[in-house]
């Protein structure tokens, strides 16, 4: 039988039996390899701080309100980096095969049936190792953030945050002709940084803090930041880091309160351009030309390549069934973990 991991309530997450479900004619079958775990948006579900589970998200008026949540627990199917092979084929489908390894969004789950249009240009070609599948979405974050922050040959960026997306940025802004300093709290982040191309390191507790220093650094600011950690004081940091006028990408998922966010100081005096970045849309000036299959084809071709060596990112896989330890080492900050990816027990079994 299937199995699908589910957030049961705050702090308990395991994997349960599912219901198979039938195939349609315009859909395929996937059999899941691995999936990677988000260590920002999935957190939101295994701490319960995300607004769904404690707001009403009105849809029509795009506004969160005080009404009856949008979702309670048990949160199932969560999940957005998946890859795994075509094992059943719809009698419509005429561009996959069994056989072939994909990668997409389908959740933490042992199988899904999906329709053959969601997985257009994913395929993953032979002799890549399919682990490269898992960072499609977050890789497309890390692009979208750059693309928000205008990123360009020869400027100077500063990227806040080093997590897996974070790091991702940091290498595409090297790939882009930029300048990259890196900031983060955590030493092994930094020097993964370093690794993948950052030409200055900054401690985020770094005396007079990380936007004065990287100030120092550029000789008056960064042309741009981009920040990836979810932190109001890393996002207050990053606004002091630019030039006058410069543009801060807010790419994180901020959840509580800002307290450390002091708009009426260097936001205010240096007429910052603040900006979100998230993944459901690109840049207003960029959306005729970029969406969010573009992102994913545009990263996955940098990664394949090996422009971007993604596989140095993975610090864990685990069995799908032990996916309540994965949860814990991350609620716990362990700085040692990048990227944590479930394997399930298909992993491997190619049917090509």
């Amino acid at each position: 039988m299937p199995e699908v991991v589910q957030f049961t309530s705050p702090g308990r997450v395991e994997l349960v039996s599912c219901p198979a479900e039938p195939l349609r004619e315009d859909a395929v079958r996937v059999r899941t390899w691995y999936s990677g775990v988000s260590a920002g948006t999935e957190l939101t579900a295994y701490r319960g701080s995300n607004p769904y589970l404690t707001r009403s998200w009105d849809a029509d008026r795009r506004l969160f309100t005080d009404g009856e949540p949008t979702f309670g627990y048990p949160v199932v199917g969560w999940g957005y980096s998946e890859v795994g092979q075509v094992v059943e084929v719809g009698a419509l489908v005429q561009d996959l095969a069994v056989g072939d390894v994909v990668h997409g969004i389908w959740g933490h789950r042992s199988e899904a049936v999906l329709p053959a249009a969601a997985l257009a240009g994913r395929t993953l070609p032979a002799g890549v190792d399919p682990v490269v599948g898992v960072f499609a979405r977050v890789g497309s974050i890390a692009l979208n953030g750059l693309l928000a922050a205008g990123t360009r040959l020869g400027e100077d960026v500063a990227v806040f945050g080093q997590g897996v997306i974070g790091l991702l940025a940091t290498r595409l802004a090297v790939l882009s002709g930029a300048r990259v300093l890196a900031v983060d709290a955590q030493p092994r982040r930094l020097a993964a940084a370093g690794e993948l191309g950052a030409h200055d390191l900054v401690p985020a507790d770094v005396p007079g803090g990380a936007g004065a220093a990287v100030r120092g650094l550029t000789g008056g600011g960064a042309d741009a930041a981009i920040e990836l950690s979810g932190s109001t004081a890393a996002l207050h940091e990053a606004i002091r880091s630019v030039v006058v006028t410069g543009t801060v990408a807010a790419s994180g998922f901020y959840q509580g309160g800002a307290d450390a966010l002091r708009l009426g100081e260097e936001f205010h005096h240096n007429r910052v351009r603040l900006v979100s970045s998230q993944i459901s849309g690109a840049p207003a000036e960029l959306a005729t030309r970029w969406d969010q299959p573009r992102l994913v084809r545009v990263f996955m071709d940098q990664a394949v390549r090996g422009a971007v060596d993604v596989a140095s990112l993975v610090t864990h896989v685990v069995d799908a069934a032990d996916v309540a330890s994965v949860f814990a080492l991350l609620d716990s900050g362990d700085p040692a973990v990048l990227q944590a990816v479930l394997r399930f027990d298909a992993a491997g079994e190619d049917l090509r």
